[in-house]
């Protein structure tokens, strides 16, 4: 009987497939964990390295927001210094030719220096607000509200030149006027 247990299970063994007939302890291979590690290292350097180049990115960001600010403010700053500069050329020349003519009338006179003052007043306010803005951390501001108020005032600016040339030319036409009807009146009838 024990021969033919023996038979059996022989038989048995040799009948079973291939695999089933292998089986055992498990083997690892180490190399492909060593190497899984090293990449899980590499990815992790990586991937801090990316972290730092983000951080570097939103900070250089930020630095070329700041000084893209500055210069809006200095532009603004510029155009309203030429704005007074032009403002005070028409000061200058075209009111006093304006004023020293024989065509406006003395009662004249202090409205239309009354108006240019008015403007120049205007103008002068802007430049003390300009220069408190700029001088001091008026009211906490940031620098791009900073040139949002300076790019107003730039615009403020702008309409005075407009509108001081705009009455230079208005009156400039009336002395014109005032003048061909004075020829017209005063020339001599040839009948």
């Amino acid at each position: 009987m024990k021969s033919k247990i023996l038979i059996i299970a022989t038989a048995f063994v040799l009948l079973l497939p291939a695999r089933a007939a292998c089986q055992g302890m498990p083997v690892y291979d180490n190399t492909n964990f060593i190497s899984l590690v090293k990449q899980l290292l590499e990815s992790g350097k990586q991937t801090s390295q990316l972290i730092k180049s983000v951080k570097f990115l939103k900070d250089a960001k930020e630095s070329i927001e700041k000084v893209s600010n500055v210069v809006r403010q200095l532009n603004a700053v510029q155009e309203i210094g030429e704005n007074n500069q032009r403002l005070i050329a028409v000061m200058q020349n075209d009111l006093q030719d304006i004023l020293n003519s024989p065509y406006i009338k003395p009662e004249e006179v202090t409205r239309v220096t009354e108006s240019f003052e008015n403007i120049v007043q205007n103008s002068l306010d802007t430049m003390n607000f300009i220069d408190q803005i700029l001088s001091s951390d008026y009211l906490k501001m940031s620098d791009a509200e900073r040139a949002e108020i300076l790019k107003q005032k730039e615009k403020e600016s702008q309409e005075m030149v407009s509108t001081i040339n705009l009455k230079t030319k208005r009156y400039k036409d009336i002395i014109s006027f005032r003048k061909m009807q004075d020829k017209i009146n005063n020339r001599e009838t040839g009948y």
